[in-house]
């Protein structure tokens, strides 16, 4: 278990009481990292620079791309080539006009941002389901302006059923391994929104962490501009959430909700066609159960979780998602 417990580490984004993230109706906005809209009367934001031709390198490589290569949604930069099986050309290239990279977002090893998923050792079938789910319109977010889930279900209206059959197996094909170190902290780096996802700032400055838990980058610059698929994240969770999600995850609660072990397996590394949480992000777990809870997500497998999101409230779902993200994979 990858934990560093009652330590008081460096801050983030706005203030939050226990127990209080949002308004009622309102999405864990925490979870989905939506940045502020700017200020009244605030003047456009310029087009971006052109990205630099020059070829940038990334320790333990030797290879070197240029950023516009990096990011470059019909062929990303792959940096480590022997760190996973050969890509399939949908998960390596897309298909223009619509169809993305897979491996620019989940990166070539699967594993994935806070603002998307790890798909990394997902089962098939479920892959397979979740790619038809996002197709027939039953898969969407419960926070409108989460783009990137839009993104995704254009990309898998796109897709052939071959292509989705393919990139369920290649990614299906590799384990999910240790990528996230929970760490509990009532203080915790400040930070920006860039993304959907929580970077850190220069210097040492910090802001209460309260009932929420954010993901950021190990290296920022190796995330954010690099996009290395080696350098993993760490999630700050509130003091003494481990053990409260513990509780809700083995027993339930006391009715609160359903034993995760039941569906996921004894160990929460999936069982069948039913994907583990083990190890997983905690971010993209709290954005499922509350979707699923306010019925943006309806697919095939929900019914199964209905009556297990059904009770929780936003502390709830910060304690379950930093225990889960907690345990070894």
């Amino acid at each position: 278990m990858r934990i560093v417990s009652g330590v008081l580490v460096l801050g983030v984004a706005a203030v939050f009481t226990a127990g209080v993230l949002r308004a009622a109706g309102d999405p864990p906005g925490w979870a989905y990292a939506i940045p502020p809209a700017p200020p009244a009367g605030a003047a456009p934001a310029g087009a971006p620079p052109a990205p630099d031709p020059k070829p940038l390198t990334l320790p333990g490589s030797t290879l070197s791309f240029p950023l516009a290569n990096v990011r470059d949604a019909f062929g990303p930069a792959d940096w480590f080539p022997g760190d996973h099986p050969a890509m399939p050309e949908i998960v390596a290239k897309g298909r223009r006009p619509d169809v993305r990279a897979c491996s620019l977002c989940h990166y070539p090893n699967g594993k994935g941002r806070p603002e998307n998923a790890g798909v990394a050792g997902l089962p098939v079938t479920y892959f397979i389901q979740q790619m038809h789910d996002f197709k027939n319109d039953v898969r969407k977010s419960g926070e409108p302006r989460k783009a990137n889930t839009n993104v995704m279900i254009q990309i898998a209206k796109g897709m052939t059923e071959d292509e989705i059959k393919a990139s369920a197996e290649y990614f299906g094909s590799m384990k999910w391994t240790p990528w996230i170190k929970v760490v509990e902290a009532k203080e915790v780096p400040k930070t920006r929104i860039q993304g959907g996802m929580y970077l850190r700032l220069e210097g040492k400055e910090t802001e209460p962490l309260g009932m929420r838990i954010i993901e950021t980058p190990e290296n920022v610059e190796h995330t954010e501009v690099l996009r290395d698929p080696r350098s993993g994240f760490i999630a700050y969770a509130p003091m003494g959430s481990i053990k409260k999600g513990e509780a809700l995850v083995t027993t339930g609660g006391n009715g609160k909700t359903v034993q995760c072990s039941v569906c996921h397996g004894a160990d929460l590394k999936g069982l069948g066609p039913v994907p583990g949480l083990a190890g997983r992000s905690p971010s993209y777990m709290v954005r499922q159960m509350y979707d699923m809870q306010v019925g943006a997500r309806k697919g095939v497998w929900t019914d199964l979780m209905k009556p297990v999101v059904a009770k929780l409230t936003d502390e709830d779902f910060v304690s379950i998602a930093a225990y889960l993200s907690s345990r070894m994979p």
